[in-house]
């Protein structure tokens, strides 16, 4: 299944609209936000392209007016999941047979009706659903589910172009053919762009997919819903289910026909999954694929060389937009003591001038943390902060949730490199501080790499460039994407593909080639023209 004589569009990443006051950009996003936000959607599951609604629904509710509700949705049981599973198999047979072409001129559409038509809608619905600010939404949900789309569309070809050399008289041939089976996404609340892209990613190269979206998530699921099927992929192709996310694993998992899991989420979970899987492995048709990306204690390190505005705009960004609920967000800082002060005053000066509260109000730069549940995780680390002896909360602190779950971005510094923050991952606006001796530089180094389980995503800052080639080289195992002089987040899809290992998932690389590839099962077809007629070869003799 090579491409043939196609040649796709050539990907080039979208340009992020600056949504300045009085532009028509951010008058069309600030009319559909009223519009969703006083309106009530009713948003069903999604069965062989049926609406399917149960009359069991729960309330959705913006993460900064939660008690406001702006919809509900349809809750499934397990006759629900296994039609989705029958479903699936059921288009399969067309869908993996249909020409890649095809297949790549759906999901093109797609990145072209968010980067027109739907651009409004899914920032706008980002914004209620997640609390996002508008910059952060158009980051997210139109510009990288956009490039997701085009960039896979294009590495896709590339994939089909890689065929072997044919010896004399032969022709050798690969195809790559979808997983046999189905594939299970999971996705989370915290990028609109990644909940797209995990179903997407695996139907583009012709797999059928069952979707449970987070249900933190399913506001702004829906838009990408409607975008899909607007594009025209075929019913059953993606199947989208709600209702308890136990019963609905184990449905799944327990399928002879369960091909792989397209997964991003918490570790705990992940590893539960793969205990599942591995529990289950003798039921299966085929080793199922096992792709995730799970959590992160993210660092920054500064160098006694870096310049303290750098490094404090580093933290300021990297720690606080999206309130820290980026898997890569910068929560462990490392500070040589030279320039900590500076550093930590930059910082203090940034949070006192950002603005908080609803996602509406365009001006903000922190927002509300996505559930009750998170807010009262992270109040439980702060105010133990302000108890431990070696532990000071130098800004921040405060919280209310009175209306929305609002939580101050907050620094703690500490004299324990150990300490409960610098090891724990939070997903919240809090950063921890340790301060080291410049002379300890090296030891430092070690200290990062061997404080957390994690290896997602690290940054250094240093104007030395052998101190920053030491740093790549010693903190080589604890980031899969690692920054030099930047925040630790912000991956852009064809530039920086994303994704970590240790207890931070498998390392697939989401926005590359490389994930697609965990997508389909290669078949060489070796055909010989002429085909011998004597078995004998000439070592033997006449």
């Amino acid at each position: 299944m090579g491409k043939g004589f196609f040649q796709v569009p050539t990907a080039v990443n979208e340009p992020v609209k600056e949504y300045t006051s009085g532009s028509l950009e951010r008058e069309a996003v600030a009319k559909q936000y009223k519009t969703y936000f006083n309106g009530s959607v009713d948003v069903p599951m999604y069965i062989n392209g049926e609406e399917i609604r149960t009359g069991n629904t729960k309330n959705i509710t913006p993460p900064h007016d939660h008690q406001h509700i702006v919809g509900a949705y349809h809750i499934g049981n397990k006759s629900h999941v296994e039609k989705a599973i029958e479903t699936a198999l059921e288009a399969r047979s067309a869908w993996a047979k249909t020409p890649w072409e095809q297949r790549a001129a759906i999901f093109l559409r797609a990145a072209e009706l968010i980067a027109g038509p739907y651009r409004a809608k899914i920032n706008a619905a980002t914004m209620i659903a997640q609390s996002k600010t508008i910059h952060q939404a158009e980051i997210d949900a139109a510009c990288e589910l956009i490039d997701f789309l085009r960039f896979n569309v294009e590495y896709m070809s590339q994939i089909y172009d890689e065929q072997p050399y044919s010896g004399e008289g032969i022709w050798n041939r690969v195809e790559y053919r979808p997983l046999e089976g189905f594939v299970y996404a999971i996705t989370p609340f915290n990028f609109t762009a990644i909940a797209a892209n995990l179903p997407a990613s695996a139907a583009m190269m012709g797999n059928v997919v069952v979707w449970k979206p987070s249900d933190s998530q399913i506001f702004s699921a829906k838009v990408i819903v409607d975008v899909f099927k607007e594009a025209g992929v075929p019913d059953g192709v993606i199947n989208v289910i709600y209702g308890d996310p136990v019963m609905i694993t184990d449905t799944l998992l327990a399928s002879p026909d369960f091909s792989g899991i397209h997964f991003t989420g918490s570790t705990t979970v992940f590893k539960d999954i793969w205990k599942k899987i591995g529990e289950n492995i003798h039921k299966y048709k085929t080793y199922p694929r096992i792709v995730g990306e799970t959590g992160g204690k993210d660092f920054i390190i500064a160098h006694p060389s870096a310049k303290a505005k750098q490094v404090a705009t580093g933290i300021s960004r990297g720690a606080f937009e999206f309130q820290g609920q980026k898997c890569s967000a910068a929560s462990r800082v490392y500070l040589p003591k030279s320039i900590a002060k500076q550093t930590l005053d930059f910082v203090k000066e940034d949070i006192a001038s950002f603005k908080m509260g609803s996602p509406e109000d365009m001006s903000n730069f922190i927002t509300a943390v996505i559930h009750e549940g998170s807010f009262n995780k992270l109040v439980k680390y702060i105010e133990q902060a302000k108890k431990d002896t070696d532990a000071e909360i130098i800004a921040g602190g405060n919280y209310d949730k009175s209306k929305g779950y609002f939580i101050e971005p907050t620094v703690i510094l500490t004299t324990n490199p150990k300490y409960a923050t610098m090891e724990t991952e939070l997903f919240g606006p809090i950063v921890t501080i340790y301060i080291y001796e410049d002379k300890e530089w090296a030891k430092t180094l070690k200290l990062v790499d061997q404080t957390s389980e994690y290896a997602l995503t690290g940054a250094v800052f240093s104007t030395d460039r052998y101190a920053i080639a030491e740093a790549t080289q010693a903190l080589e195992n604890c980031a899969g994407n690692f920054y030099v002089n930047d925040k630790p987040t912000g991956a852009v899809v064809g530039q920086q593909p994303f994704g970590g290992a240790r207890a931070s998932g498998t390392n697939d690389k989401a926005g590359s080639a490389q994930n697609l590839l965990r997508w389909v099962s290669p078949r060489l077809i070796k055909e010989t023209f002429v085909s011998p007629i004597d078995y004998r070869y000439p070592f033997l003799g006449e």
